[in-house]
């Protein structure tokens, strides 16, 4: 069994491909109304440049490739990785100019310190938390030291969410919305020094505030 067969990647995997097509339609561009969120992923990419080094950046859970391609725009060496193989089939046809592979947050096919940075954004929404801390040891583990991290997810005090339908399609994903504060915890945990905590308030019709952390290794 591959990290791909683990219940809830896999449930994620399936959910996804079923429903690619309509997802990538609906977020063509996630970022493209959200200024203030485009702007921390602005100062993440500010972050990598000024660190320099040329090691290259992933986008985990790189869905449409939207970010992937934002990242690419502001200069960075940067590749997709999605658990979905449909979303990279989609991304890989929409930028084929960049690089996305179906790979697992907990177990990256990648070496140590290989990595200047690491975005995340509201791809560990699907991480049970039994399972969170090794995905934030396996980001810890890819970055060079004084690599940076950047996080987004819906924020709350550990509620869980089970969908079953999405765009029409059958689906079954399972959302967890943790407290800023909590996840900051873990990454000290992990190994991060934590560097910022940014809460957006929930967009019109949403129910969910937006949290980043912004997060470093040790070391240069």
């Amino acid at each position: 069994m591959t990290d791909l067969d683990v219940d809830f990647l896999h449930a994620a995997r399936t959910s996804y491909d079923a429903m690619a097509e309509a997802y990538t339609e609906e977020f063509a561009d996630g970022l493209e109304h959200r200024h203030l969120d485009r702007a921390l992923v602005t100062g993440f990419v500010d972050l990598v440049k000024e660190r320099g080094g040329g090691e290259p950046v992933a986008d985990i859970g790189s869905g449409p490739g939207y970010v992937t391609r934002r990242l690419d725009a502001l200069g960075l060496s940067v590749f997709g990785v999605d658990v979905s193989p449909r979303m990279v089939a989609l991304a890989s046809r929409a930028h084929p100019h960049l690089r996305f592979h179906v790979g697992s947050m907990t177990g990256l096919d990648l070496p140590d310190r290989s990595l200047a940075g690491v975005l995340a954004l509201f791809s560990v929404i699907h991480v049970p938390d039994t399972e969170l801390p090794t995905v934030l040891r396996e980001f810890r583990r890819v970055l060079v030291p004084g690599g940076h991290l950047l996080l987004a997810f819906q924020t709350g005090r550990g509620e869980e969410l089970h969908v079953t339908e999405r765009f029409g399609h059958e689906v079954s994903l399972r959302y967890w919305f943790r407290d800023p504060e909590v996840m900051a915890g873990l990454l000290g945990e992990a190994g991060f020094e934590v560097l910022a905590r940014v809460v957006l308030a929930p967009e019109e019709g949403r129910r969910y505030p937006r949290a980043y952390l912004l997060a470093q290794v040790p070391g240069r």
